[in-house]
């Protein structure tokens, strides 16, 4: 469905990064990992993971845009934000849209992957998860080039602290001074980890090769079960 909504705030999350929260003028139901489409013309509309959990996000959707220089594609939704915003008028979302979200009927542990902003998509189910109290082992790996694209490190920190069942590991691609966590491949720091993900369920989101290189290498030599790796990804390739 199409639903006018207020720019209620916009604000950096890291460089080329914003936080961008929306008041839709009427409720709008979504299951936890689904995305919105801005509509920016009649037939151009643009996908964004909606950041913000079903159960707690009190009427507003969060959205985490990464619009870096080479990404026209982004950079035009965050003008057209930055305007509404400024003018006090509204833009126009489709939603709900995805099929790769969280399957709340099992109880089997869940493996969360994302690269970049593809983080707004695995922390929906993360929180959703949380708030319904899950017991089951989580999983959250988060790629990015260099730490300060890890915009929520230390919120995803606190949060493993706190909570015995969640697991947070940061990996970037980059050397860094000081930097304590991983350094490699997303992909290839999970394959290091774990013997087998056959009782795993897998939510994946980043660059669709990211995607289609997990659900080969996960399913041809960790036992994966394809039906259970999940991604909006793999309703394009």
């Amino acid at each position: 469905m199409t639903v006018e909504c207020k720019v209620k705030s916009i604000e950096p999350l890291a460089s080329n990064t914003f936080r961008i929260l929306l008041h839709p003028e009427t409720p709008v139901p979504f299951k936890a990992g689904q995305y919105l489409m801005v509509v920016m013309g009649e037939k151009d509309k643009r996908p964004f993971s909606i950041a913000s959990s079903p159960c707690r996000h009190s009427g507003e959707l969060e959205l985490h845009i990464g619009a870096a220089e080479h990404n026209a594609y982004a950079i035009e939704v965050v003008e057209a934000m930055n305007q509404a915003y400024a003018d006090g008028g509204s833009i126009q979302i489709d939603v709900p849209h995805g099929d790769a979200w969280l399957q709340e009927d099992r109880d089997c542990s869940l493996l969360l992957i994302a690269g970049g902003t593809g983080f707004s998509y695995v922390r929906s189910i993360l929180d959703h998860c949380l708030s319904q109290n899950k017991i089951q082992p989580i999983y959250l790996y988060w790629g990015a080039k260099d730490s300060s694209q890890l915009y929520a490190m230390q919120e995803l920190k606190e949060i493993a602290q706190k909570t015995a069942n969640v697991h947070f590991i940061p990996v970037i691609e980059n050397e860094e001074q000081n930097w304590e966590g991983k350094v490699g491949n997303v992909l290839e720091a999970i394959d290091q980890d774990f013997e087998s993900l056959a009782n795993f369920d897998i939510y994946i989101a980043g660059r669709f090769e990211m995607a289609g290189a997990a659900r080969d290498q996960f399913v041809d030599h960790k036992q994966a079960n394809k039906n259970r790796m999940f991604a909006d990804a793999y309703s394009f390739i």
